[in-house]
Order: C-alpha cells, then structure tokens, then sequence
C-alpha cells in the first residue's frame, strides 16, 4: 500500500491505473493535467505574464507529463517557459542565478518531496525578487506561495486507509485500480499578494477553497 506523488506508470509499478504491478496499490497524488489550470489561475492572477520559470525535480518519475502539459497549455496562453530541472541545491542555486538574470514575471513549481523539503529556500528567493509563485499543494501557499491548486492531501490519506481497511478485509492489492486524487482545493495567500503589490480578481477569490490572510 503506497501514496504516490509520483506517476505509478512511469515509476514501473503499474500498467495502468487500474493494473498495478507487483501487488501494489494505493494513491497517486499526480494529476499533470492540473498544470493547465494552474496556468489558467496564473494568467488571471498576472494577465500581463509573458515569461515564467518552471522549477522541478527530473528524478521525479511523471514530471516530463508535468512538463508537456504546461508547455501545451502555456502556448495557448501565449506563455514563455524556461524549464529548470532542479533535484539538488547546488542545482537549485545555478537555476536561480539564471532566473535573477532572466527575471521571469512568475514562477511555476511542481510539487513534490524535494520541492517540499526546500519550500522555504525556493519561496524565499522568489519574493525576494517579487515573482510569484503558483504550485500544486497547499503547503506551497501556507509557505508564501501566491496560490496552490491540487489534491487535498488529508483527503487522499483517508483514502489510503480505506484501501488498507479493504486489504484487511479480504481484497487483493493487485485487483485494487490504484486511486487518483478527486478532492481537490484552491489556496489563495493573501498576504502574499500584498507583498508583490497584486490584487486577486474576486473571479479568483470565489473559487477559493482556503484564503491565507
């Protein structure tokens, strides 16, 4: 029984969603496709971005889904992206050092443990530089982030102990689809915004799940 925020495919654990190898099952906290909202937000948060930076960690096993996806639905929008695969500090510093030289308008980071681990040290610098930030897990917004869209996370730990609780009473992990998350939330920091001198359109405040203030 796993919780993943990685893609099980492409970690080689499962054929599918619903065919999971190696009598494995669980959670997977990856929804590529949700990049394409986020820069929807982003582009009505910043209607003017034209340029952002995209911080993630090549190891994580999905993040080239994560990648097609955002540069797809960043050309619709009409948005640069400068990719930067970031799975070590010394990485992250030489991606900094490009990105002051570079000054993006936003940043967008993928959520995962590496990201997570370094929050404070990637958000620190982005305000530091009045870019904002959009990711995926509240965490992100709760640590300075302009707004996080993505899996309620408590909501998918609960799922796990269902799964657990199904296991206990007979089911074969193999013959469980490993779950993707369906409860997701908007988190908007506010206090945030006010740093970076943005106002959050009330077409984004309403769909807030969360607002940090």
């Amino acid at each position: 029984m796993y919780e993943f925020s990685a893609d099980p495919v492409s970690l080689g654990i499962a054929i599918d969603l619903a065919h999971p190898l190696f009598n494995a099952t669980g959670i997977t906290l990856m929804l590529a496709e949700l990049n394409s909202k986020r820069l929807e937000l982003l582009h009505e948060l910043v209607p003017d971005v034209r340029r952002i930076a995209v911080i993630a960690n090549p190891q994580h096993a999905g993040v080239e889904l994560e990648r097609r996806d955002s540069e797809a639905k960043a050309h619709q929008l009409g948005i640069q992206i400068s990719f930067f695969p970031t799975g070590s500090r010394t990485e992250l510093d030489r991606a900094f050092e490009v990105i002051s030289a570079e000054s993006p308008q936003a940043m967008l980071v993928f959520s995962e443990g590496f990201v997570v681990e370094n929050r404070h040290y990637i958000l620190n610098f982005a305000m530091s530089r009045r870019i904002p930030v959009v990711s995926g897990w509240a965490v992100m917004a709760e640590s300075g982030a302009l707004c996080t869209y993505g899996p309620r996370l408590v909501e998918s730990y609960r799922r796990v102990a269902y799964l657990v609780d199904r296991i206990l009473h007979g089911a074969k992990p193999a013959e469980l689809p490993i779950e993707q998350p369906t409860v997701l939330e908007l988190v908007v920091n506010l206090k945030s915004a006010k740093i970076l001198g943005l106002k959050i359109p009330s077409t984004v405040l309403v769909q807030a799940d969360r607002v940090i203030e």
